[in-house]
């Protein structure tokens, strides 16, 4: 049970603080509602480039890291598809010190032309380095492109090519920052040795003079359905052929979104997982096999990951085949006969059980409560919980309400061959051997 206590600030901003003594540090994270899928099109990785431009100076502080080592302190952040999290650790004592720095950036930013040009430097070599030059680096741009075909989930939050960040103007920055980095638009947590008290006091000074701003608007319509199988096929400066299957998914919070999560942990997490122990270790052919959910806020993938031993065409398509039928074998029951079309009769004997289902659940349940012990992760936690607007303390509850049934319900639902999105990514021929 973690206790806390909540509060809104009159400009909006939400506030969720947990009280630990236990501990003398504090950890202060603040979530903004804004990620790749805020981005117009033609100027993708701009919200990454801003998790950048952050760090870059504020109104009243030119230099954000200096300030926070002079407090005995680290911070850091990160970007997705749906949000960006900024996180700061310091002595309990230093509380006023991550608050000041976290207000002011959220007040605005220095907006230099300098600060721009060093991260856009910044933000271009690293799409060159992980994303280009690395193997496998492109891979999710040609898997989002596969399965998306109008939201913006079909761009990677790094951007879709390094020119829409060359292309950024000091315009483009302040238009994005005002209408998007708000109180109204974020969610402060706090976890560490300071009281209920000090937490109210301290954010209502540091945060209450803010104004709240208008935010944009999301005008993008949903992705349509996937109603026919797709295939890609393409190649890289990689060392193996890696084939991936991915389906749509439900979104964070909608029914099945939990059932997904238990499929990919019964299907892929640990040695005793299904692919693990009849892909890796059973067949040859295997050099990893995983499954793994995207987790967004709106409907997502559902993975499932190969990298082969062998390159050849008819090799890729036997694994695919292999992965497809090991996944099916979740479309129905342990012992109950099933007439399903897409489960192969091979797989029927072997259907989930409730046994792999409350391993998968007990599984989540021990990672999240060994996570929570830590301060920063249950800052972190705490955040994102109220900005999904839901009690922390429920979510483990809630994968408990998971039945078998469901999960087999979801597996047919969404593990559809209908629905499948194939990619193979294989070495590229090389000219003379």
């Amino acid at each position: 049970m973690i206790d806390c206590h909540k509060f809104t600030l009159s400009n909006g901003l939400r506030v969720i603080h947990n009280y630990d003594p236990s501990t003398a540090m504090v950890a202060v994270n603040v979530l903004y509602n804004v990620g790749a899928r805020d981005e117009d099109p033609s100027m993708t990785g701009l919200a990454h480039l801003f998790e950048h431009l952050m760090f870059g100076g504020s109104v009243n502080i030119p230099d954000f890291d200096a300030e926070m080592e002079r407090a005995g302190g680290m911070d850091n952040a990160w970007t997705s598809n749906d949000f960006t999290n900024f996180y700061d650790v310091a002595p309990a004592r230093n509380f006023e010190t991550l608050l000041w720095l976290e207000s002011d950036r959220m007040l605005g930013l220095a907006f230099s032309p300098k600060a721009l040009e060093v991260q856009r430097s910044v933000v271009i070599e690293e799409f060159k380095e992980t994303h280009l030059n690395r193997p496998y680096g492109d891979l999710h741009h040609y898997l989002r492109g596969l399965v998306y075909t109008s939201h913006p989930y079909r761009f990677p939050t790094i951007g879709k090519e390094p020119s829409h960040i060359e292309k950024v103007t000091d315009a483009d920055v302040r238009q994005f920052f005002f209408t998007h980095y708000a109180p109204n638009n974020a969610v402060l947590a706090v976890s560490g040795n300071v009281s209920p008290e000090q937490v109210r006091e301290s954010v209502e000074r540091w945060f209450g003079s803010i104004p709240s701003r208008p935010v944009s608007p999301r005008q993008y319509y949903r992705e349509p359905p996937v109603t026919a199988p797709r295939e890609l096929e393409v190649s890289g400066a990689v060392p193996q052929t890696c084939v991936v299957v991915a389906y749509p998914m439900p979104g964070y919070g909608e029914p099945g979104y939990i059932e997904c999560d238990l499929i990919t942990d019964i299907l892929a997490s640990g040695h005793s997982s299904r692919f693990y122990r009849r892909l890796v270790l059973g067949d040859d052919l295997f050099a990893t096999a995983d499954a793994m959910i995207t987790g967004s806020e709106e409907p997502g993938m559902l993975m499932l990951q190969a990298r082969l031993t062998d390159n050849s065409a008819q090799a890729a398509c036997t694994a695919v085949s292999r992965l497809k039928d090991e996944a099916s074998r979740l479309c129905y029951h342990a012992g109950r006969p099933d007439r399903l079309s897409y489960v192969h009769a091979e797989a029927r004997p072997d259907g989930v059980s409730p046994f792999e289902v409350e391993r998968a659940i007990n599984r989540f349940a021990s990672e999240f409560t060994f996570s929570s012990l830590s301060y920063l992760q249950r800052a972190q936690s705490l955040a994102m919980a109220e900005m999904h607007g839901e009690d922390i303390n429920d979510i483990v509850p809630a994968y408990r309400r998971v039945t078998t049934s469901s999960v087999v319900a979801t597996a047919r639902r969404v593990l559809d061959p209908t629905h499948a999105c194939t990619l193979i990514y294989r070495p590229e021929e090389r000219i003379g051997g």
